[in-house]
């Protein structure tokens, strides 16, 4: 019996500890807004220069459509939901290539204007972005 009032207090103090911490108020962060300006951080490596030129086109793609970046790499994720996303959306598939494409090449000049990238390497990511095939250059970031 002792056992289980100590199981019990336990359980009621632990309840109590997270109230007291705001848990009953719990509300999930709100999405960041594609459209605001980012601040380009101090990437340490191509890695990490890849991953805010891959952020960076899908925040102005997901801001020229209105939508979040979230849905943005939802949508981007495979040929299916491309082709769902721009349906649903009202356009074509040429479009929303277009568009990804503009959001890159915007990426790569933010990266080089920040000195991520030397306009060099910068020259030759706008090459790609403007002749490789789409579906080959999700592959190539994912």
């Amino acid at each position: 019996m002792r056992a289980i009032a100590w199981s019990t207090a336990a359980v009621v103090a632990l309840v109590l500890v997270y109230v007291a911490l705001g848990g009953a108020s719990y509300a999930p962060a709100k999405v960041a807004d594609p459209c605001a300006p980012r601040d380009w951080r101090n990437p340490q490596g191509a890695q990490e220069v890849l991953q805010q030129v891959v952020l960076s086109a899908l925040d102005g793609a997901a801001c020229e459509l209105h939508v979040s970046r979230e849905d943005m790499v939802l949508a981007l994720a495979n040929k299916d939901s491309r082709e769902q996303f721009a349906r649903a959306h009202g356009i074509t598939q040429t479009e929303l290539e277009a568009l990804v494409r503009k959001g890159l090449l915007r990426s790569v000049d933010d990266a080089e204007n920040a000195g991520a990238l030397d306009s060099s390497l910068a020259g030759l990511l706008r090459g790609a972005v403007e002749r490789v095939p789409l579906d080959q250059l999700f592959d190539l970031v994912s």
